[in-house]
């Protein structure tokens, strides 16, 4: 008779509990099916997008002024349709959710950006998150609203601020989101070859 105790037995749950101990590694070329709790996403990350688009249009942008008071363009217009999805170009905490000159207004101010700490703004739009909510690079804060707004066909106003101070909202952006991929040569098909020079073809 076999019982707990014989050695077959407390062989096979040795086995068993230092199958139960021994952390799960997934095979080479495959993904964990939950992504961990660090996995990026985090407010903090240094991440950072566009707010709307993959690469949205440019229809006018940053033109400071030379005065506190004078004539320019304290940011950038980007182009998109009433009711796209406006996103966190970076992650921090939202500081301002409100109505200015009759347009939706949502700001964020991004931790660990220096003193005061950088601002992005974003108008006209309808918020998704309250103020003091901590939100994530790369998420929806807002959804564009109809207007008022800079553009005639609908546009995004993004701006950025170091206390009173405006900059350039793309300054924020990494090269490789500012800018297309090198040229690369096609090959041309259907055009018939010059002739050479040695046979005169």
């Amino acid at each position: 008779m076999i019982t707990l105790r014989t050695p077959v037995v407390l062989a096979a749950l040795a086995a068993f509990a230092l199958i139960l101990s021994t952390p799960l590694v997934p095979l080479p070329g495959t993904a964990p099916a939950v992504a961990p709790v660090s996995a990026p996403g985090r407010a903090d990350d240094g991440r950072r997008f566009w707010p709307v688009g993959s690469r949205p249009a440019v229809r006018r942008g940053w033109e400071p002024p030379a005065s506190g008071y004078g004539r320019g363009h304290r940011g950038v217009d980007l182009a998109a349709v009433p009711g796209s999805p406006v996103r966190a170009a970076a992650g921090g905490r939202v500081s301002f959710v409100g109505r200015v000159a009759g347009r939706g207004v949502l700001s964020i101010t991004l931790p660990g950006t220096g003193d005061p700490p950088l601002r992005i703004t974003y108008e006209p739009v309808e918020p998704l998150v309250a103020k003091g909510d901590e939100v994530v690079a790369g998420r929806p804060v807002a959804t564009l609203a109809a207007g008022p707004s800079h553009c005639a066909t609908g546009c995004l106003h993004w701006g950025l601020l170091r206390g009173t101070a405006y900059l350039d909202p793309l300054s924020l952006l990494p090269p490789e989101l500012l800018h297309r991929g090198p040229s690369r040569l096609l090959p041309v098909f259907g055009v018939p070859e010059p002739p050479s020079r040695t046979t005169g073809r």
